[in-house]
């Protein structure tokens, strides 16, 4: 069996440099203080790299980044924070040369529970070999390593092996050469990142930490100005003025007039990027849309600017909400039920198609520089704040035509027929891919739970999570 030892920083990632994925764990895991406490510590960090101290360096990082996180929060980071990261980083042309063995293994200076899940799952490595984080009985990472993980990596490598050598070794030393490969060609892509979490949208280098540092303030106070201009003004004015606070949304297609006489309302089945879906809709169309909710908070309800249907999940009951909803003028349904920030479209529930013909296609898409306005596993109160405080949020709405009579359930054809229709002429149009994902799938990846929000979720609770995000 041909065997492969590959280094993870600098040859399967790009980037020798692990900081910035310390400030992911810092950021996600802990909070603002301690990802600014880490940054203020980089030059200490660069000094003991320049002197030859590299090992030192490491457990300084290694020590502020951890020290009293919960292994369980370092485990959920590594699971939904860091592998969108690491993919964003990897050097295809090491990846094509690794998979090509059968027996793959990744050395890495990282500590292991922050790299293993993304190395055996997207990479398909065997075995991962790196720092080994020591905890205290209650389950919280005292900051330093065990001592076993002082050995070099030579060592544990050979241990490993059982002192034989492998087939192949690739570090920054040795690097890759493809050009002599014999590729298997079904393992020439990585399993795709299609779910993850974090707020943070760029991988927080240096000079990228300090922007962020630096703008949340501002972001802060821009979103409170943004947020009361949008609960002030009316509909019609909310596109014109966003232009004059840093925000745009795109148009494109042509959306159809309003319900008239005993005409039914019609259906707006959209793509679900963030929790401003609807709202952005109903600011384009210039008038307020009801939005069938599945599972957001009471607060968030409360705050939001459109009316909202809370739907039960019992099919008959829910069916019964949007049919009165319909009757009485148009509706919003997101009928993936959550987000998905990657290109791809999650399975669409066919309800919606049972219910009505009258169904226009709405393909929305985002863009933002500095923070997620989603979450699965932090507090989703927050999703529009961060949207906000981003320096220039872009939406873009595009309408497709109304479905003909043919396409829908008049015709004959079967709810779940329609449902995969739409998904499929909507990630056309946004060049996404359809998957058969679900949101349990999703939550069960990002957050281990279905993601149901109890509808009793108290306000205090709530407060408690806004300030463990920004202060723990």
């Amino acid at each position: 069996m041909e065997s492969v030892v590959c280094e993870l920083e600098g040859t399967l990632v790009k980037d020798k440099d692990a900081f910035s994925y310390f400030m992911l764990v810092a950021f996600e895991a802990s909070g603002l203080v301690r990802f600014a406490l880490l940054l203020t510590l980089l030059p200490v960090i660069r000094f003991l790299d320049m002197v030859g101290m590299n090992d030192a360096s490491l457990k300084l990082m290694i020590f502020v980044a951890v020290a009293g996180v919960p292994k369980s929060e370092i485990e959920s980071v590594a699971r939904a924070v860091l592998p969108k990261f690491y993919m964003d980083d990897l050097d295809m042309d090491t990846w094509r040369v690794f998979s090509n063995y059968d027996k793959r293994v990744v050395v890495t200076k990282t500590p292991k529970i922050m790299v293993e899940r993304f190395v055996k799952e997207h990479l398909r490595a065997g075995e991962v070999i790196g720092t080994e984080l020591s905890f205290n009985r209650f389950g919280f990472a005292t900051g330093f390593v065990l001592g076993h993980s002082n050995n070099t990596i030579s060592e544990r490598v050979a241990n490993f092996f059982d002192n034989e050598a492998p087939t192949l070794v690739m570090d920054q030393l040795n690097p890759p050469n493809s050009a002599n490969q014999n590729f298997n060609h079904q393992l020439l892509r990585p399993l795709p990142v299609i779910f993850h979490d974090g707020r943070l949208v760029k991988r927080p280098t240096p000079s990228t930490s300090l922007l962020i540092l630096l703008w949340i303030p501002v972001g802060i106070v821009l979103a409170i100005i943004r947020i009361a201009m949008g609960s002030i003004l009316p509909f019609w004015a909310i596109p014109h003025i966003s232009r004059l606070f840093g925000g745009k949304v795109i148009v494109k297609g042509k959306p159809p007039l309003p319900p008239s006489g005993g005409n039914s309302g019609v259906l707006y089945v959209c793509t679900h990027r963030t929790l401003m879906d609807p709202v952005v809709l109903s600011s384009v169309l210039r008038r307020k849309i009801p939005a069938v909710t599945y599972s957001i908070s009471r607060l968030s309800e409360i705050l939001s600017p459109i009316p909202t249907v809370r739907l039960t999940r019992s099919r008959d009951i829910d069916a019964e909400k949007i049919k009165l909803e319909l009757s009485k003028g148009d509706l919003v349904v997101c009928p993936e039920g959550t987000t998905c920030r990657e290109p791809f479209l999650l399975r669409f529930s066919g309800l919606f198609a049972e219910l009505t013909d009258r169904i226009v296609p709405v393909a929305m898409n985002y863009r933002v520089g500095f923070f997620h306005a989603t979450t699965a596993r932090g507090w989703k109160g927050l999703d529009p704040i961060f949207f906000f405080m981003n320096p220039r949020p872009v939406y873009e709405v595009t309408f497709l035509n109304q479905l003909p009579v043919e396409a829908t359930c008049s015709s004959g054809k079967s709810p779940h027929d329609v449902a995969n229709y739409v998904q499929r002429i909507l990630a056309a149009t946004l060049g996404f891919e359809c998957t058969n994902f679900t949101r349990k799938d999703k939550y069960r990846v990002l957050a281990g739970n279905d993601g149901t929000v109890s509808p009793t979720y108290s306000f205090f609770d709530q407060m408690v999570k806004v300030v463990r995000t920004f202060i723990r």
